[in-house]
C-alpha cells in the first residue's frame, strides 16, 4: 500500500513515550474496570457490545476508504501511533481481548486483568523507553519488566485486601500475579498485539494461581 497523505503529522512510533495515548488508555480501561466492578456482567457485555458495535467498523472501514482515513487520522491524531495509519488501531484488538476475558472468567480475574492493563501496561512502557537500558526480549527492558512486576503486586495486594486472606497468603498470591502480569507484558505472542494479549495471558495466569491456592475468585 502507498504511504498514507498524512506525512505532514507528528504521529509518533511505538519507541516513543507518547503521553497522551498512555493517559488515554489508562483513562478508557480503568473506566472499564468501574463499569465492570458496579455494574451486572450482562450491563458490561451490552455496553462493550456497543462499543465494538460503533468503533470496530469504523476501524475497518477507514482502512478501506482513504478519505474515512484521512478524516480518522485528523481526528485521532495525537492518540494514533504511526504504524496505526494502515493498520488495525490497538484500541480494536483491546475491545476484543476485553471482551475474551469478560465471556470466559469470572468477575475477580476479569476487574484485576483490567487494572493490569490499565497500568502496568503504559508505565511498564514508560519507563521502557526512558530507562530501559538493559534489554530482556526485543525492546523489551530489564527496567520496564521490574516496573511491570511493581506495579501488578501492589495492584494484587491491594485488590486482594477485600477478600478474607491471611497477610502471607495475600503476600505469596500478590508477588505470583505480578509476575503474571510482568510477563504478560514482557512476551510477546506471534505478531499479536499486546493489547489484546495481555489482559487474555493475564486472566489465565491470575485463574491458574487462584487455582492453586483454591480461592473460590
Amino acid at each position: 500500500m502507498a504511504e498514507p497523505a498524512l506525512e505532514w503529522r507528528d504521529f509518533k512510533n511505538r519507541s516513543d513515550v507518547h503521553w497522551a495515548r498512555k493517559i488515554w488508555h489508562i483513562i478508557t480501561v480503568f473506566a472499564m474496570f468501574l463499569t465492570y466492578q458496579f455494574t451486572s456482567h450482562s450491563v458490561s457485555l451490552i455496553i462493550l457490545a456497543i462499543g465494538c458495535a460503533l468503533f470496530i467498523p469504523f476501524d475497518l472501514f477507514r482502512l478501506k476508504y482513504p478519505q474515512l482515513n484521512q478524516f480518522a487520522m485528523t481526528i485521532l491524531g495525537p492518540l494514533m501511533r504511526k504504524s496505526e495509519v494502515n493498520h488495525l488501531a490497538g484500541t480494536t484488538y483491546l475491545l476484543m481481548g476485553v471482551g475474551v476475558i469478560i465471556l470466559f472468567f469470572s468477575k475477580p480475574i476479569v476487574a484485576l486483568s483490567l487494572l493490569f492493563l490499565a497500568f502496568a501496561d503504559p508505565l511498564a512502557s514508560y519507563v521502557g523507553i526512558r530507562y530501559g537500558k538493559d534489554k530482556l526480549m526485543g525492546n523489551k527492558s530489564v527496567q520496564g519488566f521490574l516496573m511491570a512486576f511493581f506495579i501488578c503486586f501492589v495492584l494484587s495486594f491491594l485488590f486482594l485486601s477485600g477478600y478474607e486472606l491471611f497477610l502471607s497468603r495475600r503476600l505469596i498470591i500478590s508477588v505470583l500475579c505480578g509476575f503474571v502480569g510482568a510477563l504478560a507484558e514482557l512476551v510477546p505472542i506471534a505478531k499479536l498485539d499486546d493489547n489484546l494479549t495481555m489482559p487474555i495471558v493475564s486472566a489465565i495466569g491470575i485463574w491458574a494461581i487462584f487455582q492453586l491456592f483454591g480461592l473460590g475468585l
